[in-house]
C-alpha cells in the first residue's frame, strides 16, 4: 500500500493532469479501508454481543394443574403459557403444515436459505417496500428464542450466526421440536400444545387435518387471524395452508378441498362453528378471556407451591401437579353458592355478604370442593377467614361429656345459670327444664351446652376440638378460649371453614383424625416425582363416642334446628348462629364428606335475622345431594360395643310402654345404658312442644319463617351480659 503510495504521489508531480486521477483513486481507497474497518468492527461487535448457545435449548413451560380424576383443569404461568411436548407427539400433518408455509426447504438449508432470501428480496423490490420475509424456521426459532423482535442490521447478523449454531447443534427433528414448541399463538397460548388446548380445548396429538391447518396459520398474525375473533378470516387463512401443503406435495387437492369444508367445534364453543360470510376480523379485538373455575383453590395451591419450590420453577419449568379437588363437586359447589343472596356492595365493589364453602373426603383428607368467597377477589374465606362459629362449635362440649362418662340420655337442667357474673339465656328466653343431652343438641339449648361445659371443664372441651383439627383456638395470655363462653362460640379468633369440616370428619371417620390436603403429587418436565402425598392418619377420639355424637347430630337434621339440610340420606351436622347475626353457619357430614357452609359480611354488618339453619343449611343441602347424587346409599358404621335401648326424652329412663310419646330407641355404650324406669309424668299442658320439637312459633319472629324449628339456634338476645372471664367476642349461641 506504502509502494502504491508513492508511485501515485511520484506520477503526481511529474504528470498535473494525473493529479485529479490519483486523488479520486486514493479517496476511493481510503473509503474502502475505513468502510472494511468500521464493517469488521460492526461484525466482531455483533458476534461477540451474540448469545451464545450453551447447553440446550429449553423454552419456560407452564404448570399444569389436574384434578382428583387426572382431568386438566388449568395451567399456571407468569407470562408465558406454554406446555412443551415431543416432536412424535406433534401431528405429521401439523409438522408438514409448518415446513410447507413457512419453509418449504427445510429438511435442505443449512440454517439460512439463500433462494429465499433472494426470493424475498425481489418481491420487496417489486411491492416497492417490505411484503415478505426470507426466515427459516431455523432463524425463527433463533430469533424467539435469543433475541428480541427489533427489525436491525445488528439483530438480523446475530440470528444468521445463531441459526449456523443451532444447525450445528440439534437435527433437523429437534430444530423443527423446539420451533413448534417456542411460537406465539395468541391468546396467551405459546407453543402447538396450548394452543391445541386454548382453541380446540384437547390435546395437540388430537387434533385433525382441519385444526391442525387452522393453527399453522395463526403466527402469521394470532390477533387478525383468531377464530376466536373472525371465523372467516381464520378459515381464509386455513384455505391458504392447506394450498401450500398441496403445493409442495403434502396433500392432495381434493384432500385439501375437503378440509376447507370441515366445520370446527372451538374450545369456547358447544356448537361447530360455521362460517359467517358477513363476519369481518377485528384486529383490535382483545384475545378471549377464558374464565378459570376453581379459582380460589387454584390460587389456594399454586401460593402452597410457590412457598416450596420457588416463583420461577412452578411458573416456568413445566411441573404436573395433580390435585385433591373433583371438578364435578366443585361446580356443584359453586352452583349452590349462588343461592347467597347479595344485600349489598361494600366500598371495595364487592358483594356482600360473603360466603364459603369448603368439602373434605372424611377417609382421605383430600379436599374435593373449595369455594372462597364470590370469585370477585384473592382472599380466600375458606381458610383465611377465622370467623366466630357460634352453636356449630357445641359439639365439641357434646363430644368432651360423652367421652366423661355421659349418654344422650342423661339429663341436663334448661334452667337459668350463672357463673362470675356470666349468665347466658337461650334464644327464646325460656326454660324448659330437665332434657336429655340429644334433645338440647338438637334444639341447639344455650344453658344446657354451657352447664357441660362446667361440669366437664373448658380446658378439656379446647384439648378435643384442637386434637380434632381446630388450629385457631388460644389457650394462654389475657384473653385465651378456656372461658364457658367457649361452649357456645365466643372464641377468641374464631375458626375456619376448612379446620372445622375436617374436625367434623372425625366423627365420621370413627373418631380417626385425617390432615387436609390439597397436593397429591408434583412432577417435573421428564416425569421426576418432586413430591407425593402420604397419608396421616391418627386416632384422636374413642370410636364408640364418635359414634354416638354422630347419631345425635343426625337427629339435628332430622328434627331439630337442621332439618333444612335433610338431604334424605345419613346425615349428620350442626347449625351455628353468632351474636347479632353475624356469621352463619351450617357443618355437616355423611359417612365420606364433610362440608362446612358459612356466610357472613367481610367487615360491618348483619343477615338480617337469617339462622344456619336457614340460608346456609340450604346451601349445604344443594351441593350434598349433587355430591352424593351418584353414590349408594350408605349408613354410618355401628362399632361392637354400641346398644340400644328405648328411653322417655324427658327424664332419660327406660320406657316399656309402647304407646308412650315422649318415648325414643337410642344408642349406649355397653354398661352404660339406663338402668332405672322413667318417672316422667305426661305434660299437663296440652299445647306444650314435645322435647325433641318446637311447633310453636318463637315470640318476635312469626314472620320470618314457617318452621320455627330452625330458630332455636340463633342467638339470645341478652348474650352480651357481663362475665369475669370474657372472651375476645361476645359470646355467640
Amino acid at each position: 500500500m506504502n509502494q502504491i503510495y508513492q508511485v501515485l504521489c511520484r506520477n503526481l508531480r511529474n504528470n498535473s493532469r494525473g493529479s485529479a486521477t490519483a486523488i479520486i483513486i486514493v479517496g476511493i481507497m481510503a473509503f474502502l479501508v475505513i468502510g472494511i474497518g468500521v464493517g469488521l468492527g460492526f461484525l466482531s461487535a455483533t458476534i461477540q454481543s451474540a448469545p451464545n448457545l450453551r447447553g440446550d435449548i429449553r423454552p419456560a413451560a407452564s404448570a399444569q394443574v389436574f384434578d382428583v380424576n387426572g382431568k386438566l383443569i388449568t395451567v399456571l404461568h407468569a407470562v408465558e403459557n406454554r406446555l412443551p411436548v415431543p416432536l412424535d407427539k406433534i401431528p405429521k400433518d401439523l409438522q408438514n403444515a409448518f415446513v410447507a408455509l413457512e419453509d418449504n426447504r427445510f429438511y435442505q438449508h443449512g440454517g439460512v436459505d439463500p433462494r429465499a432470501v433472494l426470493r424475498a428480496v425481489w418481491i420487496n423490490i417489486a411491492a416497492g417496500g417490505v411484503s415478505e420475509g426470507g426466515s427459516t424456521i431455523t432463524q425463527q426459532l433463533a430469533k424467539n428464542a435469543f433475541l428480541t423482535q427489533e427489525r436491525t442490521w445488528k439483530r438480523k447478523v446475530q440470528e444468521i450466526i445463531i441459526s449456523f449454531q443451532i444447525e450445528k447443534q440439534y437435527t433437523k427433528n429437534e430444530i423443527l421440536e423446539l420451533y413448534l414448541n417456542q411460537i406465539y399463538f395468541g391468546a396467551g397460548a405459546y407453543g402447538v400444545e396450548a394452543a391445541a388446548q386454548t382453541y380446540f380445548g384437547k390435546s395437540v396429538e388430537k387434533l385433525n387435518l382441519a385444526e391442525c391447518a387452522m393453527l399453522a396459520g395463526l403466527p402469521k398474525s394470532p390477533n387478525y387471524y383468531s377464530p376466536f375473533n373472525s371465523i372467516k378470516a381464520a378459515q381464509e387463512r386455513q384455505s391458504t395452508v392447506l394450498d401450500q401443503m398441496v403445493k409442495y406435495g403434502y396433500l392432495d387437492q381434493s384432500t385439501a378441498d375437503k378440509t376447507k369444508n370441515v366445520q370446527l367445534k372451538l374450545a369456547a364453543s358447544s356448537e361447530p362453528v360455521k362460517l359467517d360470510p358477513k363476519a369481518k376480523p377485528d384486529p383490535k379485538l382483545k384475545e378471549k378471556d377464558v374464565e378459570v373455575s376453581a379459582s380460589y383453590f387454584i390460587e389456594y395451591i399454586t401460593s402452597q407451591l410457590i412457598d416450596k419450590y420457588g416463583a420461577d420453577t412452578v411458573y416456568k419449568e413445566g411441573l404436573k401437579i395433580y390435585t385433591s379437588i373433583d371438578m364435578d363437586m366443585q361446580k356443584s359447589a359453586e352452583k349452590a353458592m349462588r343461592e347467597l343472596p347479595v344485600m349489598s356492595v361494600d366500598k371495595n365493589g364487592l358483594q356482600q355478604p360473603q360466603g364459603a364453602l369448603v368439602a373434605i373426603d372424611t377417609h382421605t383428607g383430600y379436599v374435593k370442593a373449595m369455594v372462597g368467597g364470590r370469585g370477585t377477589d384473592k382472599f380466600n374465606r375458606a381458610v383465611l377467614a377465622e370467623r366466630q362459629p357460634g352453636s356449630a362449635f357445641k359439639p365439641f362440649v357434646y363430644l368432651t361429656a360423652l367421652d366423661s362418662g355421659k349418654s344422650p340420655a342423661s339429663i341436663v337442667d334448661d334452667k337459668p345459670f350463672s357463673a362470675g357474673g356470666y349468665a347466658p339465656m337461650n334464644y327464646d328466653r325460656t326454660f324448659r327444664g330437665p332434657m336429655t343431652l340429644r334433645s338440647a343438641l338438637e334444639l341447639s339449648r344455650n344453658i344446657p351446652a354451657v352447664r357441660l361445659a362446667q361440669e366437664v371443664g373448658p380446658e378439656k372441651v379446647v384439648r378435643n376440638a384442637q386434637n380434632m383439627g381446630i388450629t385457631t383456638l388460644v389457650t394462654s395470655g389475657s384473653h385465651n378460649d378456656i372461658t364457658l363462653a367457649m361452649a357456645l362460640g365466643g372464641l377468641t379468633r374464631g375458626v375456619t371453614p376448612l379446620d372445622i369440616a375436617s374436625a367434623f370428619g372425625v366423627l365420621a371417620n370413627q373418631g380417626v383424625r385425617v390432615e387436609p390436603v390439597t397436593i397429591l403429587k408434583v412432577l417435573d418436565r421428564n416425569g421426576k416425582v418432586l413430591e407425593q402425598h402420604v397419608p396421616k392418619e391418627r386416632m384422636v377420639i374413642n370410636e364408640k363416642v364418635a359414634f354416638l355424637l354422630t347419631d345425635m347430630m343426625r337427629g339435628v337434621i332430622t328434627r331439630g334446628t337442621g332439618t333444612g339440610a335433610n338431604i334424605g340420606k345419613p346425615a349428620a351436622g350442626k347449625t351455628g348462629t353468632t351474636d347479632e347475626h353475624k356469621d352463619a353457619w351450617f357443618v355437616g357430614f355423611t359417612p365420606d364428606i364433610s362440608t362446612a357452609v358459612w356466610i357472613g359480611f367481610d367487615s360491618e354488618g348483619t343477615l338480617d335475622g337469617t339462622t344456619g339453619g336457614e340460608t346456609p343449611a340450604t346451601i349445604w343441602r344443594l351441593f350434598m345431594k349433587e355430591a352424593t347424587a351418584n353414590t349408594p346409599w350408605k349408613d354410618f358404621p355401628r362399632p361392637r360395643g354400641i346398644t340400644s335401648a328405648t328411653i322417655s326424652t324427658r327424664d332419660g329412663g327406660l320406657v316399656t310402654d309402647p304407646k308412650n310419646k315422649d318415648a325414643i330407641t337410642d344408642y349406649f355404650i355397653e354398661g352404660n345404658q339406663p338402668k332405672q324406669p322413667s318417672t316422667a309424668l305426661p305434660p299437663t299442658d296440652p299445647n306444650a312442644p314435645p322435647a325433641t320439637k318446637t311447633d310453636t312459633p318463637i315470640p318476635g319472629q312469626s314472620g320470618k319463617t314457617t318452621t320455627p324449628t330452625k330458630k332455636p339456634d340463633a342467638p339470645p338476645g341478652g348474650a352480651s351480659g357481663t362475665t369475669t372471664t370474657p372472651p375476645a367476642k361476645k359470646p355467640t349461641n
